[in-house]
């Protein structure tokens, strides 16, 4: 075959690596497809001095990318699966959710990871293995509430203080303003090559990943049969059942990016992890977090049921948590 498609992305470092793995991944699975790349930054890369949450989080970082793709100017845009809004613009829909990388947060220490820090050199914070090994009173930066919540839950002692920029910029942050860390998802940092600056990795139990974390999305005009040809081999199947869950109970609770929610969907039994028991039907593990900004109260929850139905699963644990009290703190956090 011999045709072209424009994919639009961001500009940042760690969106165009995610960008050529898209456009590497679409050229070697059809012959003689020609993917150009088209950078569009979004307001969420120009506003980089006010925290998030105030700067409003409707599509901060694909807003401009779906403009684009609207008005024909690209033929799909790659996201990071975590930045889009659960409500797309009319006319576009997500065509694949792209195999996950690891989904776990990462804490990145002045002191750096295993083999030295991010310089290569032990600064001057002892290095940390766990979030209990961190100094009382310790100064982490980091702009997500969902993270906030989670950390002050486990360490209330902790003193949260607002970092944004991407992944380089944070990391160089991080160094320049004697901060005794941060926290960032350990997919970005390894597809950068970086994951050697994490110190430690947050288990579930301590740290709920954001809704589609480690996957990306890759969206396409409505009905635009041939381009959704084309990226239907991208699609993975495990990884896209998972993030729909994710992606209806964030929706039924109507939280935005910039909401204490955290969730974790996940294929077990039968070959799911290939190690499952074979014999045994699959289900899909639906795992999930509320809280308050200030961490003093959460819910967690997590149900199973018919991989086939993710939609309904996750809007099913989204019931249970508002059930138990997810509305009324949400509905704080967001000053109703």
């Amino acid at each position: 075959m011999s045709a072209r498609l424009v994919l639009g992305s961001r500009g940042s470092r760690l969106a165009l690596v995610q960008a050529e793995w898209v456009q590497a991944q679409l050229q070697t699975a059809h012959e003689g497809l020609t993917v150009r790349i088209e950078v569009i930054h979004t307001k969420g890369d120009k506003i980089l001095d006010t925290p998030l949450a105030k700067i409003g989080d409707k599509g901060l970082f694909t807003k401009e990318l779906e403009q684009a793709l609207l008005a024909g100017g690209i033929d799909l845009a790659v996201h990071s699966a975590k930045d889009m809004p659960t409500a797309l613009p009319e006319g576009l829909e997500i065509a694949a959710f792209t195999e996950r990388e690891d989904v776990r947060d990462a804490f990145v220490g002045r002191g750096g990871g295993e083999s030295g820090g991010i310089d290569g050199e032990v600064g001057e914070a002892a290095v940390v293995r766990d979030l209990a090994g961190l100094r009382q009173g310790a100064v982490v930066g980091s702009s997500s509430l969902r993270r906030r919540s989670q950390l002050l839950a486990a360490r209330p002692d902790l003193e949260l203080v607002d970092l944004r920029g991407n992944v380089e910029t944070r990391l160089r942050k991080l160094q320049d303003e004697s901060l005794d860390g941060t926290v960032l998802a350990i997919a970005g940092l390894k597809r950068l090559g970086r994951d050697e600056v994490a110190s430690f990795l947050f288990d579930f139990d301590e740290m709920l990943p954001a809704v589609g974390q480690g996957s990306l999305a890759i969206e396409v005009r409505s009905g635009d049969e041939r381009v959704s040809a084309l990226i239907a081999a991208l699609d993975h199947l495990p990884s896209s059942l998972a993030v729909r869950a994710e992606r209806a109970l964030m929706r039924r609770l109507e939280g935005g990016c910039q909401v204490p929610i955290g969730a974790h969907g996940e294929l077990v039994g039968g070959d799911a992890a290939g190690g499952g028991d074979a014999g045994a039907a699959q289900r899909l593990r639906l795992a999930a977090f509320v809280g308050s900004v200030d961490g003093k109260r959460g819910l967690r929850d997590q149900i199973e049921g018919p991989p086939a139905q993710p939609e309904e699963l996750g809007e099913e644990l989204a019931e249970l948590l508002r059930a138990a009290g997810a509305d009324r703190i949400l509905a704080e956090v967001r000053g109703e």
